[in-house]
């Protein structure tokens, strides 16, 4: 089994991140978690904090010469703003100097949307920066870092993904529009919203124009795939081993996001039982779906077609004209502390799903088929695939033989 752990605050001296359960073999690059720690930083409508802040990754165990070796691997993300939150946050009792008297004033003003209030009730604090450190999302820069070498052992068994934007605010990619591949992600990179569809994508750009003018921010609907999954990940046998469970509750614990689908999710609950499942019908390669609404799972296990899953974010909640709230050291009416943020960071939560996605699938396949060592589990999985009797074996389904299907 795969366990993943972050600690470490927004403006501390570093995150901290550690994986364990993770085969030998597996092919662990700093430059590849690098390449996604930068994908985290992009899209249009992101803050200045992305342009100053940079990422200073280590690795201080679990990999040799590029290989994981079995061990626990432990990873570490410097903040090379540190040094200006030396005194505000240092471990240590310490007196601030003038210059640091007034990033370390007590923040009393918890902000409508956050974690600030509720966390100050539950951890017993009068003021809200012991929460608000932790529950930035900052710390997600450790997650995508461990997501990098989850990706890296999928892909040594042939399972890719991908994420793109499906909405910024009200604009929405057109139903039924090409969903994007895994050969797409560098396309998709330098598109300023992450979206597929170029169209969209110049309406999305004048949605956060807009936003930005009114002093305003967006949430918005991110969608990651998955290409290459064995049928059967995940168990339909108890309520915490089901695979589509699995990845809500992974894909929830992302900051700001609000609600999580898997295929056609909510629109499936608008039609009729007739047009809402996927349909079997035998072609010469074996059984086909004749639809994908259900979005490669069923009954709580993998169906081996392309895994579909959505999480929407909502619009952040630190916000330039500033919500209303108590400050809690007067019991008055007062404006939320407002730091710097973006006008929409809904393109870097599709590249944070993407790792949340690709931690749980990873996890996944090794409860299914084990394995010390990276060839071990692709043995383990080729002889699972090469068991299914011929008569229960699945394939993607060609359009022309959906075609065949239909004029049938």
């Amino acid at each position: 089994m795969l366990r993943v752990l972050t600690a470490g605050e927004s403006h501390g001296p570093e995150l901290v991140a550690i994986m364990e359960g993770l085969p030998s073999g597996v092919p662990v690059s700093l430059d590849a978690i690098r390449a996604d720690l930068a994908r985290r930083k992009l899209g249009y409508g992101r803050g200045s904090r992305m342009k100053f802040e940079d990422d200073e990754l280590n690795l201080s165990g679990g990999v040799r010469h590029g290989l994981s070796l079995g061990s626990p691997i432990a990873l570490r993300i410097g903040n090379t703003e540190w040094p200006k939150w030396v005194e505000v946050m240092n471990p240590e009792p310490t007196e601030l100097s003038e210059r640091s008297r007034g990033r370390g004033a007590a923040l009393t003003r918890p902000r409508p949307g956050h974690a600030d209030l509720v966390g100050m009730q539950k951890y017993d604090f009068d003021e809200a920066r012991p929460i608000l450190e932790r529950a930035s999302a900052r710390e997600t820069a450790a997650r995508v870092a461990l997501g990098a070498i989850a990706r890296s052992f999928l892909s040594e068994l042939g399972i890719r993904l991908v994420s793109h934007t499906l909405s910024i605010g009200p604009v929405q990619v057109p139903e039924g529009a090409e969903l994007p591949g895994p050969d797409d992600v560098d396309a998709l990179d330098a598109d300023p919203l992450r979206c597929f569809d170029p169209a969209t994508s110049e309406r999305m750009v004048a949605e956060v124009d807009a936003a930005k003018k009114d002093g305003d921010t967006l949430g918005g609907i991110v969608e990651v795939l998955a290409y290459g999954l064995p049928p059967g990940l995940g168990s339909h046998v108890h309520w915490d081993r089901r695979l589509d469970g699995k990845l809500a509750q992974a894909l929830m614990s992302v900051q700001a996001i609000k609600g999580v689908e898997v295929g056609d999710g909510f629109e499936t609950t608008r039609r009729r039982g007739s047009a809402a499942h996927d349909e079997l019908f035998a072609t010469e390669g074996g059984i086909t779906r004749a639809s994908d609404r259900a979005g490669g799972t069923e009954g709580g296990m993998s169906t081996g077609t392309v895994l579909r899953v959505r999480a929407g974010m909502k619009p952040i909640a630190t916000i330039p004209h500033a919500l209303r709230t108590v400050d809690v050291a007067t019991g008055e009416t007062a404006a939320a502390h407002h730091q710097r943020s973006d006008v929409c960071a809904v393109p870097a939560s599709g590249v944070v799903a993407e790792a949340m996605v690709a931690i749980v699938l990873a996890d996944a396949v090794l409860e299914k088929f084990g394995g010390d060592s990276i060839r071990e589990t692709r043995r383990n999985l080729e002889t699972y695939l090469a068991a299914i009797p011929e008569t229960l074996k699945t394939t993607p389904a060609s359009e022309a033989a959906l075609l065949a299907h239909d004029l049938a």
